[in-house]
């Protein structure tokens, strides 16, 4: 069987996959809700859900370092990765192994696209419509949002945010968030005072930098603007995460 991953790499398989090797969090969610749980062999030290996953399976690494031994060993039949959480490096390396299929996602629309191509590989029910709906309803919720121009902080000394071409600016976006970093090529740059002070909006993620309550004061204290803290799950896990994620934005703006 041929298929095409998200960089149009061919993907040959002899037959269905069996035994699945997700080297990406919010993918490894995918593939539970998928109800391929008992396919899964190897994970990630990130893949925190469901939440006794790391318990049940092996875990080989995180995104940027694994341990190649380790995956081999566990005999997979399909290695999924993503462009951006695995390296180049790390792709051509497993490729010795097994079959890799890598999924590279700024969208929405990409999110989707990447669930429904999975569901063809592994011959399972797909759950795109769920994500359809929430979506189409959060977009009439979003009409009457005002908007604001933000700022969403992923890590702290240095301060760095999210910048244009990513799966987070986009759903800045949908909230009638306007990012400041719009205009950067850079994905994710370094911030300073300066570009604090010209936001409305502060966001600071949970992820990756765990940012608290506390960094929340201590930006109030000091830009004078608002500072929210958010759950960058939902800001940034593509998948089925997005079924959560729209009925949480709303909470956001109530």
């Amino acid at each position: 069987m041929e298929f095409v991953d998200q960089l149009n790499r061919i993907v040959n398989l002899p037959k269905t996959p069996s035994r699945i090797v997700s080297l990406v969090p919010s993918q490894t969610e995918l593939l539970v809700d998928l109800g391929l749980l008992e396919n899964i062999v190897g994970v990630t030290k990130f893949c925190v859900h469901p939440e006794n996953l790391r318990k049940q399976k092996m875990v080989v690494g995180g995104t940027k370092q694994v341990d190649f031994i380790k995956i081999e060993a566990l005999k997979p039949d399909i290695i999924i990765c993503n462009k951006e959480e695995n390296t180049e490096e790390i792709v051509l390396r497993l490729e010795s192994i097994a079959p890799v299929w890598v999924s590279d996602i700024s969208t929405i629309s990409e999110s989707i696209e990447m669930i429904e191509m999975l569901g063809k590989v592994f011959e399972v029910s797909e759950i795109t419509s769920k994500i359809y709906s929430e979506w189409n309803d959060f977009k009439i919720f979003s009409e009457k949002i005002p908007s604001k121009k933000a700022l969403y902080l992923i890590w702290k000394e240095p301060y760095m945010a999210a910048g244009r071409n990513t799966f987070i600016n986009e759903l800045l976006t949908l909230n009638n968030f306007e990012n400041v970093l719009e205009a950067t090529n850079s994905r994710y740059p370094e911030v300073d005072g300066d570009l604090m002070r010209k936001s409305e909006l502060i966001l600071l993620s949970t992820e990756p930098y765990p940012f608290k309550e506390k960094h929340v004061s201590e930006l109030r204290k000091k830009f004078n603007c608002e500072v929210k803290l958010v759950d960058g799950e939902f800001f940034s896990w593509y998948g089925s995460r997005l079924i959560k994620a729209f009925h949480y934005f709303k909470t956001l703006h109530d």
